[in-house]
C-alpha cells in the first residue's frame, strides 16, 4: 500500500503489530513466567491542559472497541517468524489465536468541565485498563495513539499533512551527516499512523541516501513493528519499565527486584539477546547494584523461583573463572530520564570499576530532537561509548498551526501499570516528574530502596515539547 498525503491510512489502529516491539517482546516473557497475574493501568496526562471533547470521546470508544476485531494475519505470522527469531513458537503459537476484549478490560469514561450535554464540551479522559497481565499488556500503546489522534482530529485541527515526508528527510540527513545511529520510536504520541507513515517514509529515503553517498550515520529501524514489515526496516526494541515495575509489585521485594526481572528476562531471550537493558525504573544507582551481579540460575516454567527467591546456579558460582554479570552480558543500556550527561559519567565509572572493557552502547530515548542527539553523542563518543538513539514524538509529532506559525504542541500522555497481583506498582525514575503510582507506596519504596530524589532542569514533563505560543522547532 503507498503511503501519501492524498490517500490517508485508515483512521485508528488496525494491527497488533502497529505497537512497539518491546510490548511483544515482554508479552513473550510474560506468558511464561506469569501468564496467570491480574493487573491493572492507568492513564495519565502530563499536560493537563489539553482535554477531549464529548465528540473526541466517543470517536476514541469506538476506536477502542475497535481493537477487539484485531487479529494476527498470516502475513505478520511469518514476519515475526522470520525477523524475530527471539520470539518462541509457544508465544508465536498464542499471538496467533490471541483477542483483545476491550469491552470487558477497558473502562473509559469522560468528565466535562461543564456539561451541557453538547458534543462539545470539553473534559478530562480517564482510561483503566484491567485483567490478566499476558492479555491486557498490548493495549498500552494503542490507547495512547488513539488519544493523541482523537486530540488532534476533534480539538487542534489547525494543521496539514503538508511537507511531513520533507521533513522527516531533512531530519534523517542531518543525523546521519552528524554520524548518529537512529531508529524512530514515536509510535505512542504519534498523530495518526498516516503521519507516522509519512515520516518513515522520508527517514527511509535519507537512509538510501546515506548508503548512497557514505555518510557516518544510519537509519537503523523503528520500534513500530508494523511499519518496520511495510518497508522492510529492522524493528527495534527490548524491554519497558513495566517488566520491572510488574516483577516488583508480583514478588513484593524491591531490594531484588531488579535482579529478578533481569534474571527472568535473560531466562526467556538467554544472554546477550535482546539485550539492552533499561535503568531507571526504581532510579540508576539501585539498578547498577543488580546489573553487577552474578547471573542466577532462571526458573523454566512459571513462577516457581518467586517465593524462594533466585538461587545462584552451580554453573556461575565458585570456581577460578570470575562469574559473569549482567553487566558482562547485556550489550548496554537504555537513558530514558534525567540528566544524560551524568548518566554517561556514571555509567562509565561503573564499566571501569567492573573491569568490563568490551565497548558498550547506550541508547538514548528521552524526548529528543536533532541538537539533543547531537549533544548527547559527543558526550557518549568522549566517555568511549557507542551511542544510538529512539527519537519518537519529535519525528512523529512535529507540527505547527497553520493559521499563526507556532508550534502545534503534542500531548504528553503515559499508560503505566498500577498494579500487580493485587499490589501497587510503581516507578521512581531519574527525574521525579517521571514518577508514577500510588503515593504511599512510592514513599515506602523510596526509603526501603534509600533512592534520593533527582531533579534535572530540563525534566519538566508539561513543556517537553514547547509551548502554544512558541516557535516551531
Amino acid at each position: 500500500m503507498d503511503f501519501n498525503g492524498s490517500s490517508p491510512f485508515p483512521e485508528g489502529v488496525i494491527s497488533f503489530l502497529d505497537t512497539d516491539l518491546y510490548k511483544l517482546t515482554m508479552q513473550c516473557a510474560v506468558l511464561k513466567y506469569f501468564a496467570d497475574v491480574k493487573v491493572t493501568y492507568a492513564f495519565k496526562n502530563r499536560t493537563p491542559e489539553k482535554k477531549l471533547s464529548r465528540a473526541a470521546f466517543q470517536w476514541l470508544q469506538i476506536q477502542i472497541n475497535k481493537l477487539g476485531n484485531i487479529a494476527l494475519s498470516n502475513d505478520e505470522l511469518r514476519f515475526l517468524q522470520s525477523t524475530c527469531t527471539y520470539l518462541n513458537q509457544e508465544y508465536l503459537d498464542f499471538l496467533k489465536e490471541f483477542r483483545l476484549n476491550p469491552r470487558e478490560q477497558v473502562i473509559a469514561s469522560f468528565a466535562a468541565d461543564k456539561d451541557t450535554g453538547s458534543d462539545d464540551d470539553i473534559g478530562e479522559v480517564n482510561l483503566v485498563v484491567k485483567g490478566s497481565w499476558v492479555e491486557t499488556i498490548l493495549y498500552e500503546i494503542p490507547l495512547l495513539a488513539l488519544t493523541s489522534e482523537a486530540y488532534f482530529r476533534f480539538i487542534d485541527t489547525d494543521w496539514t499533512y503538508d511537507e511531513q515526508e520533507e521533513k522527516a528527510y531533512a531530519k534523517g540527513m542531518r543525523l546521519l551527516e552528524a554520524g548518529c545511529v537512529v531508529s524512530e520510536f514515536g509510535t505512542r504520541r504519534r498523530r495518526d499512523y498516516h503521519t507516522q507513515a509519512l515520516v518513515f517514509r522520508g527517514l527511509v529515503k535519507a537512509k538510501k541516501e546515506g548508503e548512497k553517498t557514505g555518510l557516518p550515520g544510519q537509519i537503523s529501524g523503528t520500534s513500530n513493528v508494523h511499519l518496520a514489515m511495510r518497508f522492510g526496516i529492522p524493528p527495534i526494541g527490548t524491554v519497558a519499565h513495566e517488566w520491572f515495575m510488574g516483577v516488583a509489585a508480583i514478588t513484593g521485594n524491591y531490594e531484588t527486584a531488579t535482579k529478578t526481572a533481569l534474571s527472568y528476562w535473560v531466562g526467556c531471550f538467554g544472554e546477550g539477546v535482546l539485550g539492552i537493558a533499561l535503568t531507571d525504573t526504581f532510579g540508576t544507582p539501585v539498578f547498577l547494584k543488580a546489573f553487577r551481579e552474578p547471573i542466577p540460575s532462571i526458573a523454566s516454567g512459571n513462577q516457581r523461583t518467586l517465593s524462594d527467591g533466585v538461587e545462584q546456579s552451580e554453573a556461575t558460582s565458585g570456581g577460578p573463572e570470575k562469574a559473569k554479570s549482567f553487566a558482562d552480558v547485556f550489550t548496554g543500556v537504555r537513558q530514558d530520564s534525567g540528566d544524560p550527561a551524568n548518566f554517561v559519567k556514571i555509567m562509565r565509572e561503573f564499566y571501569d570499576k567492573e573491569g568490563i572493557k568490551e565497548p558498550k552502547t547506550i541508547v538514548f530515548s528521552d524526548s529528543l530532537n536533532i541538537d539533543l542527539c547531537l549533544e548527547y553523542k559527543k558526550i557518549a563518543d568522549e566517555a568511549g561509548f557507542k551511542c544510538t538513539f529512539g527519537v519518537g514524538t519529535f519525528f512523529t509529532n512535529d507540527f505547527v498551526h497553520q493559521s499563526t506559525g507556532l508550534k502545534s504542541v503534542p500531548l504528553n500522555i503515559v499508560i503505566k501499570l498500577s498494579s500487580a497481583a493485587g499490589n501497587q506498582a510503581i516507578k521512581i525514575s531519574d527525574n521525579i516528574g517521571k514518577n508514577t503510582g500510588d503515593k504511599v507506596t512510592v514513599e515506602k519504596v523510596k526509603k526501603v530502596l534509600g533512592y534520593e530524589e533527582k531533579v534535572w532542569k530540563l525534566g519538566d514533563e508539561e513543556h517537553r515539547w514547547g509551548t502554544e505560543d512558541g516557535p516551531a522547532k
